[in-house]
């Protein structure tokens, strides 16, 4: 024990070690993780030999965490919001990928299901590097964002789907398809008796449980090993079990709360998941599997992201967020590790292909951090030629710019107000959003309606901005709006412009961009009620009629958001 305690403090010395370098470097921290596994393992310091069972035991803890919070985040209502297009996009991609790369091993004289696990692992990309650096860019609201969020979880979707079929078509015995129907059936029956579980006990456990975070947290953790017990005890593996205990939990109101309360255990376990995939890369595995790893890499960080830019291109989106799209997903993915794992545990893989993943997840996830960092000036870099493939979309379309006096940028919390009050006065308005559910309400209600990011130049360029007379922006992000006001001002001076700020930091930025009014929501509140402070009586009855009207307008937002009056 003593052994395995100086191990484990030894590995995470070096771990911490080389976490602080890529910190410096500027790359997530999987990079590092899988070097201090390389470093720890035999091929340097072999300080993981004697403990390998236990390590291994502590990777699979970090699976299965991990799929616990993948099923826990699944979120299909988010699919539905971003709209259909991201998943013919997701599942576009996802079969060129594979076809490609199994090309592509399939050249390097691999084997048909080398290269097909090795083609289906590389379509996936990263959801932990991508949210983490999209997060720190402030880039998880933008199009673009939303659209590789949505894209990410048609991959998830994708993988699950694969590790289920994984489980169930290798059945090497001669009767195999009553061993599949039994399975099948088996399936059913649990997935009914977990549902039942989720839709009628589930809520009344957690809602006790969830008094105290310390029994909450307790109460999850039992709750994934249990029920990924249970589908290992019917036949299925402990990754669908994982998976299948965080879908039911998905749904509860706590879902934040469990999910921010079991990711540090999660982060822990992952480590050490990627500290032992490091650490079985051996010198003859590293050797061959090092062309191949460069190979796939090219490919990863230059053909795929056009692969996606051309779909997304097909699909009506502008340059900008398709090539922004394109690069932000240029890695692989931890669930290409996990699927690699499942096939040599079931005997279909024995060679170099985890070797292989590993060096094309260093290559492309050092690479792609950069790429995600710096995405907008490869961009403005790589626009010019970019353009002289295909014409943009209003010219495809041939369509004459439509011309109104107000542009309304933005309309969930501020715009709908300020579009009644145009609405009023008659005057002729469109409004820009790039949520596709607020676009379906403002049709519906026969409102002009752009789907658009403000931030997209190219987008900009299609719309008559430059002869209105006012654009009114509510949107909170200010590098957008400041795209937005600079755009404007390089073709007119006469249009009025009024941006939106939820702090001053960039205040002095707007005004001198051209920008004629900043509203500042703090600070027209703190007017209001000085209004109502001198010019109201200070009684119960004001602040009750206050409250009244208060209501009013909350139920005329949320019925004029959705529906026609």
């Amino acid at each position: 024990m003593e052994n395995i305690f100086l191990q484990i403090s030894i590995v995470l010395g070096v771990t911490v070690s080389i976490a602080f370098v890529m910190r410096m470097l500027r790359q997530p921290l999987i990079v590092g993780y899988i070097v201090a596994g390389l470093i720890a393992g035999p091929l340097f310091l072999d300080v993981i030999h004697g403990g390998d069972d236990l390590f291994e035991a502590f990777a699979q803890f970090g699976i299965v965490l991990l799929l616990f919070v993948v099923g826990l985040s699944l979120n299909f209502q988010y699919i539905r919001r971003v709209g259909k297009a991201v998943l013919i996009c997701g599942l576009t991609q996802f079969f060129i990928t594979v076809l490609v790369g199994l090309g592509l091993m399939h050249l390097m004289n691999f084997s048909f299901i080398s290269s097909l696990f090795v083609a289906i692992a590389i379509s996936f990309s990263s959801t932990i590097v991508v949210i983490k650096l999209l997060s720190e860019k402030e880039d998880l609201e933008s199009m673009y964002g939303k659209f590789v969020i949505g894209l990410l979880i048609v991959q998830d979707l994708i993988a699950i789907i694969v590790m289920i079929f994984l489980n169930t078509a290798y059945i090497g015995s001669s009767v195999w398809y009553e061993t599949l129907v039994i399975i099948f059936g088996k399936g059913l029956l649990l997935s009914w008796v977990v549902f039942l579980l989720a839709k009628f006990v589930l809520p009344l456990l957690v809602e006790k449980v969830a008094k105290s975070s310390e029994f909450l947290f307790v109460f999850t953790i039992a709750w994934c090993f249990g029920v990924a017990s249970l589908v290992y005890w019917s036949g299925f593996s402990i990754e669908i079990g994982a998976i299948i205990a965080g879908v039911s939990l998905g749904a509860s109101q706590y879902q934040q709360l469990i999910s921010s309360r079991i990711r540090p255990l999660r982060d822990f376990f992952i480590v050490l998941f990627f500290i032992v995939l490091g650490s079985e890369l051996q010198l003859a595995d590293i050797t061959i599997a090092l062309k191949p790893a460069l190979i796939l890499s090219i490919f990863i960080l230059v053909v795929d992201p056009f692969i996606l830019y051309f779909v997304m291109r097909k699909l009506r989106y502008t340059r900008r967020n398709s090539f922004l799209a394109g690069i932000t997903a240029a890695q692989i993915s931890e669930f290409g590790f996990i699927l690699t794992f499942k096939g040599q545990e079931v005997g279909l893989l024995y060679g170099s292909e985890l070797a292989i993943l590993a060096i094309t997840a260093l290559v492309t996830i050092t690479i792609s951090s950069y790429l995600i960092e710096y995405n907008e000036q490869i961009y403005q870099s790589i626009s010019p030629f970019i353009k002289k493939f295909g014409k943009k979309e209003k010219e495809d379309k041939e369509e004459k710019k439509k011309i109104y006096d107000v542009w309304v940028f933005g309309y969930h919390r501020i715009g709908w107000k300020i579009c009644e009050a145009l609405k009023e006065k008659g005057v002729s308005f469109a409004v820009v959003d790039f949520n596709p559910d607020i676009i379906d309400r403002l049709k519906h209600r026969g409102i002009n309606c752009y789907f658009g990011d403000a931030a997209d130049v190219e987008f900009l360029e299609g719309l008559s901005l430059e002869k209105s007379k006012m654009v009114i922006s509510t949107i909170p992000e200010p590098d957008d709006q400041l795209t937005l006001v600079k755009h404007i001002r390089k073709m007119t001076k006469k249009t009025l412009i009024i941006a939106n700020l939820y702090h001053n930091t960039f205040l002095d930025d707007l005004y001198e961009a051209g920008t004629d009014y900043v509203m500042m929501p703090h600070l027209l509140g703190g007017r209001w009620i000085s209004d109502i402070l001198k010019n109201y009586a200070w009684t119960s009855q004001t602040l009750k009629d206050l409250k009244k009207e208060q209501r009013r307008e909350m139920k005329l937002r949320f019925t004029v958001g959705t529906y026609e009056q």
